[in-house]
């Protein structure tokens, strides 16, 4: 068993950024914040698969170069291979709970040198 809080644990950036509130043995659960302007690079996982389920806020979330727009009470699985990139345009934060799965020990995440405009090649 495990029980833990939010508060318990920290952002990676201080006061954004993940926070994995466990890793493993079987997936890794935490939050994410997204500050105002804030980007986070186009990657893909190469063997887990990753959920989002958005609390606060809104963000634009490009999935294999398609925009999706993320707002409070939207949940979006991206499964392995599937390329996500994520952008504040808003004035207010965006908080979502991730969940990747299964479990990798390893480092999982394959960056992609792609950003919103460009032409996205699968």
């Amino acid at each position: 068993m495990l029980l833990t809080n939010e508060n318990e644990h920290e952002y990676r950036f201080g006061d954004h950024g993940p926070k994995y509130l466990a890793k493993g043995p079987n997936i890794d659960f935490g939050v994410v914040v997204i500050t105002p302007g804030e980007e986070h690079p186009c990657h893909a996982h190469e063997r887990q698969e990753e959920s989002f389920f958005a609390l606060e806020g809104e963000c634009e979330v490009w999935v294999l170069g398609k925009l999706v727009v993320m707002r409070a009470g939207d949940y979006l699985q991206c499964a392995p291979g599937e390329s996500h990139y994520f952008r504040n345009v808003s004035d207010k934060n965006f908080k979502s709970v991730f969940v990747k799965s299964p479990h990798s020990p390893e480092k999982d995440s394959v960056y992609i040198e792609w950003k919103p405009g460009q032409e996205y090649k699968a």
